[in-house]
């Protein structure tokens, strides 16, 4: 028994190849694409990786789509962007864990080592939790950008991490990407400030995650927040730890936090009829 490995795509010619070269031990490589233009698609063909396509609506929505409508080789998924990379370490753990005849959890969340200007950012992005490792189906996503998972069965978490090279395309292509995802963002934190209040056990709770996501839905209503945001992980964080790289990493994350700020009110004059600025 093996693992697939689900990778979702939208022109990534310069970071697939070695996406898939990390991942090459798998016998299950399923790339979901959003109608790439460049030669995303000949790679995958050429590679004999499983190709799909579909219009992008959300990224919840797409995978979504992608567990309900594509049948995995085998019942352990590993979820992978193409600008990250699979390490053998990461490799050993999952396998072990797909192999296990006695396994009962469902789905594992998983950290990342984000790497900028050649090193990993320990402290200005430290590794997290998203959960990557999964039964399809005992999964489901919600949200347009980072989305929730809800997990139908108990879930654990990884020791070991993957390689995320988030500015593989350059300081210009992230900002242009996060520059969609905070209007993603901005939709959903409005709506989620509409409809759902602060839960403050979760805050305290036994479980990493639901503490990270109910300290998110506390940020949504904080103030001062792109200078909030910059302070957390420079000085709380310990960003500066990270050199220069770190500085311009934390600058920008609050440059990302103040356009996710300026949307919704945006969105809010709008719903109230009045002119956007």
């Amino acid at each position: 028994m093996s693992v697939s490995i689900f990778i979702q795509t939208l022109n990534e010619e310069q970071n697939l190849p070695s996406c898939l070269d990390s991942v090459a031990w798998s016998d299950d490589i399923v790339v979901l694409d959003s109608l790439s233009t460049d030669h995303t698609e000949k790679i995958c063909r050429e590679r004999g990786v499983r190709f799909f396509a579909r219009e992008y609506d959300g990224r919840g929505a797409h995978q979504n789509w992608a567990m309900n409508n594509i049948e995995f080789k085998h019942p352990w998924v590993f979820y992978l962007d193409a600008d990250e990379h699979m390490t053998p370490e990461l490799r050993a753990e999952i396998e072990k864990i797909a192999t296990d005849p006695d396994e009962v959890r469902v789905a594992y969340f998983c950290g990342r080592k984000n790497m900028f200007r050649g090193r990993w950012l320990k402290f200005s992005m430290p590794p997290g939790y998203i959960m990557r490792f999964f039964m399809p189906a005992h999964i489901k996503f919600e949200r347009m950008v980072n989305p929730t998972p809800h997990i139908e069965g108990p879930h654990g978490y990884l020791d070991n991490h993957f390689i995320h090279y988030n500015f593989s395309k350059g300081i210009t292509e992230w900002l242009e990407r996060h520059n969609r995802y905070s209007t993603y963002e901005a939709i959903e934190q409005s709506r989620a400030m509409k409809e759902r209040g602060v839960t403050w056990t979760n805050l305290i709770s036994s479980d990493a995650n639901t503490r990270r996501l109910e300290l998110k839905n506390l940020s949504f209503r904080l103030p001062f927040r792109p200078t909030l945001k910059f302070i957390m992980l420079y000085v709380f964080k310990l960003g500066f730890l990270d050199g220069r790289a770190g500085y311009t990493y934390c600058r920008l994350q609050s440059m990302y936090e103040q356009q996710i700020c300026l949307k919704m009110k945006e969105m809010a004059r709008a719903e109230r009829g009045l002119a956007p600025s």
